[in-house]
């Protein structure tokens, strides 16, 4: 049975990713089962994604030819992401934000302190962030569904973005590269990379400077 239960809240979480991106204004409708599902697994979501699961998002922090100053990860979950770019950047203040309560107060729970003072989590809606125009030069997301216009409002000019698919296009959560390119570039992206590694894939997108 809970195989059953899982296997159908992955085809729900593929099939509201691809209705999404397509046409956000339905996010509405899918945005209170996306909270409820995510939120019920937040308990056991910190070990459901492996080191290997990491793989992509380390590919593309490796390309980064300057480190950022200010980061986002949207849909943090349980902080994984989050954790991993603030060791990695250790002068980044980091804002890991999720739709559901239950992943930011685990994400807060899992924090070392060592990380206290630099990296912070609070419910958000990646639809609607509240944050400032330009107020991040990295956004990060870990399988997560992008929301296009909101991503190129917080991104500053000559900001990046990452898309890290832990298991490419077997991810629940998935976008494909083209899709990606086409829809960044309508919201001032002006160079999209596309990584393979380990099981993943990963795109990284830079912001035009001129925005």
């Amino acid at each position: 049975m809970r195989a059953r239960l899982e296997a159908a809240g992955r085809r729900f979480a593929r099939v509201t990713t691809q209705i999404v991106v397509a046409r956000p204004a339905l996010w509405r409708l899918f945005r209170g089962p996306i909270r409820r599902q995510f939120g019920s697994l937040a308990s056991s979501w910190e070990g459901r994604l492996g080191p290997e699961g990491l793989v992509p998002l380390g590919a593309a922090l490796d390309r980064l030819e300057e480190a950022p100053r200010k980061v986002l990860d949207l849909g943090t979950g349980t902080g994984k992401a989050a954790r991993v770019v603030a060791k990695r950047f250790p002068g980044a203040e980091v804002i890991g934000v999720d739709l559901a309560p239950e992943m930011v107060e685990e994400a807060g729970r899992l924090l070392p302190p060592e990380l206290a003072a630099r990296v912070s989590f609070q419910v958000a809606d990646g639809s609607r962030l509240p944050f400032s125009d330009g107020a991040f030069d990295l956004v990060v997301l870990q399988n997560m569904i992008p929301f296009f216009e909101e991503l190129g409002r917080v991104t500053a000019p000559g900001g990046r973005a990452v898309f890290a698919f832990s298991r490419g296009a077997d991810t629940p959560i998935w976008v494909p590269p083209e899709t990606l390119r086409g829809r960044l570039g309508a919201v001032g992206f002006a160079e999209v990379e596309e990584l393979a590694a380990g099981d993943g894939v990963a795109v990284l997108a830079a912001r035009d400077e001129a925005v």
